[in-house]
């Protein structure tokens, strides 16, 4: 009996929808709107996060980065980063966590080759970078010691930056001018990789040794005539061993820079980085879904506006029902489920419309990358849970309003 009578109650909330279409479909234009825009950015923050996450780990887990001090320390107090700093990194009794380091000169320069030119970051680094930044090489080789050693002036180039600047022809073996003319021999070409380093794609890079940018690309010395260099990338032996590696070569560069106070430099790690910018990408994705949610507060106050409405136009019903023996109890749960057939209405909408959404979106390109939208089922039942939530929330009060109506006094209600 009990179930026949939900059955019934059903039925009746549908036809009173059905009567006024017009009017329940202004009614939940709001929650659609709202579930919409909720549905939309939240497969974007989730593509965001998985673009970020894969961007990252593609370098390695087990990456540390030690880089200047240039926003807490004053500029008087800092010392900036050397060659012999990244040299000294390299102590297997002082540094057992560290397996590799690669020191990075980076600037933008002009690359000529003989049909273009770009103005591509061009990096000085050693043989180890490779290594460090888990690069591979498509064709032809990375640099070795010997390339090191010999300021030899040869380059390797991202794969995107290759097709720019000879369409797509084998770069091997070619020359290209970098900087005030200077001639470079190109004797590799990596790998594409599906990653950007701090917004600055690897494919867009070209590389040459360490050694050739000091010596023919105006890179800086310092005042005892070191090599001023950017910053040091570090591999640890293993993602366990981050760390470890960190303590390491915190204690040497401090070491390295006489540091009595405040360090003038920073040691970070690829873990670190990921977590901060996971953490950011969250906050701003909250943000911006409180902001949707607006909609769906307006949505549910318009809803209770209507149902207010419907309670008024059917007093003569009401007090009909309630005479003919319905409880308090039949006339709230039906007004109940009218508010939550309503928004639940609106909800399942808002879902088509918000995967749709999603899927226009899929593949937008953000940098050098496609952001791949992310829609999961979870997303989909959060929204219609909110959605009946809100039909539940604001529906209380017109279906209590209506219950507590006399029986009498609602059929003199003309």
């Amino acid at each position: 009996m009990k179930l026949l009578k939900t059955i019934t109650i059903i039925l009746m909330a549908l036809n009173s929808l059905t009567a006024n279409k017009l009017r329940a479909s202004l009614a939940l234009l709001g929650i659609v709107i709202g579930i919409t825009a909720v549905i939309t950015l939240m497969s974007l923050g989730r593509g965001v996060q998985q673009l970020i996450v894969s961007s990252l780990e593609s370098m390695g887990t087990n990456l540390v980065m030690v880089m200047p001090d240039y926003l807490t320390v004053d500029l008087e107090d800092i010392t900036s980063l050397t060659l012999s700093d990244s040299e000294a990194l390299i102590d297997p009794d002082n540094a057992p966590s560290i397996l590799a380091v690669a020191p990075e000169i980076s600037r933008t320069l002009r690359v000529i080759s003989p049909e273009h030119d770009s103005r591509p970051n061009v990096v000085g680094v050693t043989s180890s970078y490779a290594l460090v930044r888990n690069l591979e090489v498509e064709r032809g080789m990375f640099f070795s010691d010997i390339h090191v050693d010999q300021s030899s002036k040869v380059s390797v180039l991202g794969a995107k930056l290759a097709d720019k600047l000879f369409d797509g022809l084998d770069p091997i073996g070619q020359e290209i001018r970098i900087g005030g003319g200077t001639r470079f021999n190109v004797i590799g070409l990596l790998s594409e990789k599906d990653n950007a380093t701090f917004g600055v794609g690897i494919n867009d890079m070209a590389f040459v040794p360490i050694s050739a940018m000091y010596s023919n690309l105006n890179a800086t010395r310092s005042i005892s005539g070191e090599v001023n260099i950017d910053y040091i990338s570090i591999k640890a032996v293993d993602s366990d061993s981050v760390e470890k590696a960190m303590a390491e070569a915190t204690k040497i560069t401090r070491l390295q820079h006489r540091v009595k106070g405040k360090d003038d430099f920073i040691v970070t790690s690829q873990q670190e980085i990921l977590a901060m910018l996971e953490v950011a990408v969250a906050a701003i994705m909250f943000f911006l879904v409180s902001i949707a949610a607006i909609s769906l507060l307006v949505g549910g106050i318009g809803i209770m506006n209507i149902m207010l409405v419907s309670v008024t136009e059917r007093t003569r019903e009401i007090g009909v029902r309630k005479a003919l023996g319905a409880k308090r109890g039949d006339i709230l749960l039906q007004f109940v489920v009218e508010a939550i057939l309503l928004t639940g209405g609106g909800g399942l909408l808002g879902i088509i419309f918000g995967y749709a959404c999603s899927r226009l979106l899929n593949g937008i390109p953000i940098g050098e990358e496609s952001l791949q939208t992310s829609f999961s089922p979870d997303i989909a039942l959060l929204a219609l849970g909110v959605s009946a939530g809100i039909g539940l929330f604001f529906g209380i009060f017109p279906a209590y309003r209506a219950s507590k109506l006399h029986p009498i006094e609602a059929l003199r209600h003309q």
